[in-house]
């Protein structure tokens, strides 16, 4: 073979003999080396978190022992994807009231029913709670199976139901009436979970402040208990003296939570690195995750602002899901880079579909934009 393929000019060129070569490890060696010797490492307890642990303890104490940890991790994504799928199909533009939903937050399900028009008042609420992402961790220890590989999946997942309980938060309290709250509200929740792992892959710990995850989960299933009681009369009620809606209380609070929130974050970003001169841990720059969910951020605003459609407000809920996939994809990249203490490239697929937009824009829009949403998703 090798004197016939002589006889026909030579070896292969290097370009045809990389399109046929199996494509190269995601992670390499050494970075696979880096990831089986990685520990979970936390910090800071949540001022609810002591008494949510008495409830955790016991539903993972009636978990059988042959159910696997990341089983119940998917689980409750699959469960919150679910849910919230069904109300953006009731909702697409988030202005709308339904007739039924089923809301996860997370571990945590809301079923509501209103069985009138917009002005009706809910007949039936109730809560039924799920904490499965929080005992996932709890199964593992408890069945002594332990591993990087989990973390990893359940952070994976995480930054996924990230998505999905922001967007169903905003169509709970119909804040597509307000496209700019709804695009600020959406992106913070993202922006603050990406953040909490850039302090990790600064520090090499995950921190929890005393108003963190669970405190905001709480909180959600109040506003959706709201919903549930006062219906969307409630969240259009104008508030006395500010002479604003009422939905706009919780995008308020989402405000002023990202304030205090990402001033702690960036605190531990600019002062607590534990590579050489402060780096991160995987000796790069501080600020070298910036650029990915920057790139993100900045994308979508210029397409919201610049779209001729009106491609935010007339589909707020397809173009959350089509940018929160990016963030959650470049959320798991951040991770696995803390885990491996390997650099983390800016280079990444997941950038195609908004940059399909953007391209699209650039070019005054010779193809539906709609269209290029539902490619870029």
């Amino acid at each position: 073979m090798s004197g016939r393929r002589g006889g026909r000019g030579g070896p292969e060129p290097p370009v045809l003999r990389r399109l046929i070569e199996l494509p190269a490890p995601v992670l390499t060696r050494h970075q696979l080396k880096r990831l089986e010797e990685h520990r979970y490492s936390s910090a800071g307890r949540s001022l609810l978190e002591p008494v949510m642990q008495c409830y955790w303890e016991w539903l993972v104490g009636c978990m059988p022992p042959w159910v696997a940890p990341n089983l119940i991790t998917i689980i409750g994504l699959a469960t919150n994807a679910f849910t919230t799928l069904m109300l953006i199909y009731y909702c697409p533009t988030a202005t709308e009231q339904v007739q039924c939903v089923c809301v996860c937050v997370r571990e945590r399900v809301c079923l509501y029913r209103n069985t009138g028009d917009r002005e009706t008042q809910t007949r039936l609420g109730l809560f039924v709670y799920q904490s499965l992402d929080a005992i996932d961790g709890k199964q593992a220890r408890r069945t002594n199976s332990s591993s990087p590989l989990g973390e990893l999946f359940d952070h994976g997942c995480d930054s996924l139901s990230t998505v999905f309980v922001v967007l169903g938060t905003s169509i709970a309290v119909q804040l597509g009436t307000n496209p700019d709250w709804m695009f600020f509200c959406c992106f913070a929740g993202m922006f603050m979970f990406y953040c909490a792992h850039w302090q990790t892959y600064v520090s090499g710990t995950l921190r929890f402040g005393i108003i963190d995850v669970t405190e905001v989960q709480i909180f959600i299933m109040v506003m959706y208990l709201l919903a549930a009681v006062g219906g969307s009369a409630f969240w259009q009620a104008l508030i006395p003296v500010l002479n604003i809606q009422m939905k706009i209380v919780p995008a308020l609070c989402t405000f002023v939570g990202a304030v205090i929130c990402c001033t702690n974050y960036f605190r531990v970003i600019f002062t607590g690195g534990v590579g050489k001169n402060g780096s991160t841990i995987a000796g790069t720059s501080v600020l070298s995750p910036v650029l990915h969910i920057g790139s993100v951020i900045a994308l979508a605003m210029m397409i919201y602002k610049k779209s001729a459609i009106q491609l935010f407000e007339k589909h707020p809920c397809l173009y959350i899901l089509a940018f929160g996939f990016v963030s959650a994809k470049i959320t798991n990249k951040l991770v696995v880079a803390h885990m491996t203490k390997s650099e983390m490239h800016l280079n990444d697929v997941a950038f195609l579909g908004p940059g399909l937009l953007f391209l699209n824009q650039y070019f005054n829009s010779f193809i539906d934009e709609y269209a290029v949403l539902w490619l870029a998703l």
